[in-house]
């Protein structure tokens, strides 16, 4: 992992050119503070309702997206990856029409139509929660871009950001996001073929590592690889927990409880 000193932003209602130009060159940037930590802890609770409701309905998928179970330090059934999280939590819900997602959609470009979040389409509002356990079925994920998503959609990659705000502390000594920049600047055959797909953990020489705080906020171009490191470390101090949504463009396609799972969403019993 290579050393990179980059710049943390704030986030206000509109973007600077310079925050615009490091996103151009680079496909990520780094808001700090976009919530606050009593925010946080809101959010983290109604993902805890969510998870309780979904544990009574014996539910295995939301939306055709399989849901990813696992189980915490004291043995209890956990989702350790919620798609479409957002239509069951009022919390979850309010919280992605923050006015300033908005002031992010130039990140796509300036020739897009109907930019959005994406709250019904792709897998929604999804929450990730890593955590290094014996026990555990989510600790890390393996080197991926989120514009293939397109190419199993059968059309064009289309532009797109995936949009994290963080839930906790996340340090490059306890494994979380890496990211190669520039890639997002790539060819299509290094897009398809540079890695493999989540199979593939190992570091890249040409990576970086973030460090994020809780209601930290980051923005990455979907044609950018990244991954989630393994945490060296064992218990409640590998716990890191971020949701991710979707900033699109072109035709809306929602998805619903008729959707069926894309293929590599078959797959992703795989991820661990």
């Amino acid at each position: 992992m290579r050393e990179f000193n980059y710049p943390k932003f704030t986030l206000g209602e509109s973007l600077t050119q310079e925050q615009l130009a490091f996103f151009d060159e680079h496909g990520f940037i780094h808001f700090k503070s976009f919530i606050t930590k009593e925010r946080v802890a809101e959010i983290i609770k109604g993902s805890h309702d969510v998870q309780k409701q979904w544990i009574a309905e014996n539910r295995e998928k939301v939306n055709g997206v399989p849901i990813k179970w696992g189980f915490d330090l004291d043995g209890s059934k956990i989702v350790q990856r919620f798609a479409f999280s957002s239509l069951f939590s009022p919390t979850l819900h309010e919280l992605l029409k923050d006015p300033r997602f908005k002031s992010l959609f130039p990140f796509l470009g300036k020739k897009v139509s109907n930019p959005r979040v994406g709250e019904y389409e792709k897998d929604g509002l999804v929450l990730n929660h890593y955590i290094n356990t014996e026990n555990s079925k989510f600790s890390q994920m393996g080197w991926h871009t989120d514009s293939l998503r397109d190419v199993f959609y059968g059309k064009k990659i289309m532009p797109m950001l995936n949009v994290g705000i963080h839930l906790d502390r996340s340090t490059t000594d306890n494994g979380g996001l890496r990211l190669i920049p520039g890639t997002h600047k790539q060819s299509l055959r290094q897009l398809l073929f540079r890695k493999k797909y989540f199979l593939d953990y190992e570091p890249d020489p040409e990576e970086i590592g973030l460090n994020v705080d809780p209601g930290d906020l980051t923005v990455h171009d979907g044609r950018l690889w990244h991954r989630v490191a393994l945490s060296p470390l064992v218990g409640e101090i590998s716990r890191r927990r971020v949701m991710y949504v979707p900033f699109i463009t072109g035709k809306f396609k929602p998805r619903d409880e008729n959707s069926k799972p894309r293929l590599y969403q078959r797959f992703m019993y795989l991820l661990k």
